[in-house]
């Protein structure tokens, strides 16, 4: 037996996955890496940390019911529309009460109990 037969192919060549394969394989499917940390001084949990990691593509993800930056405003411009929305709508209810109490009104809603 020569020493090149037994020398293992380099990488790239052969009939191995290669990276780009690897990487569509996992996010076709999905992976979960889970873990949790503990530190214990004398039998005393000082501190755990719990650690979940789901990598999948965006499509994969949605399928499993997982669609969390669709309304954080940080990562979607259309929560984030939402958000300021509703900030505007409250912001203009507030200034409403607000003039009719400088008129010397009653607020609409504190009216409307009396009658």
């Amino acid at each position: 037996m020569s020493m090149s037969s037994r020398m293992p192919e380099p990488y790239g060549q052969g009939g191995g996955a290669n990276l780009a394969d690897i990487l569509e394989r996992v996010l076709d499917k999905g992976i979960v890496i889970a873990g949790d940390i503990r530190i214990n001084l004398l039998d005393i949990e000082l501190l755990t940390i719990k650690l979940r990691l789901i990598v999948a593509s965006v499509d994969k993800a949605k399928e499993m019911g997982i669609d969390w930056w669709e309304d954080d405003p940080a990562l979607s411009s259309g929560a984030r529309r939402n958000e300021l929305a509703r900030e505007n709508a409250e912001l203009r209810e507030r200034l409403a009460r607000l003039e009719e109490l400088e008129l010397g009104r009653a607020p609409k809603e504190v009216r409307e109990e009396s009658a």
